[in-house]
């Protein structure tokens, strides 16, 4: 039963980790689709 739990709560930390690093990483839609110059793709 301990396993299960620490395999619970450490499932959730990777999630939580992946939300986090996911928020950083990933760019607004105005800025990902947009060129230096300022012309929409």
């Amino acid at each position: 039963m301990q396993s299960f739990l620490a395999s619970c709560i450490v499932a959730v930390v990777i999630a939580v980790g992946a939300v986090i690093v996911l928020n950083k990483v990933q760019e607004p839609v105005e800025s990902a689709f947009t060129s230096p110059t300022g012309v929409r793709i």
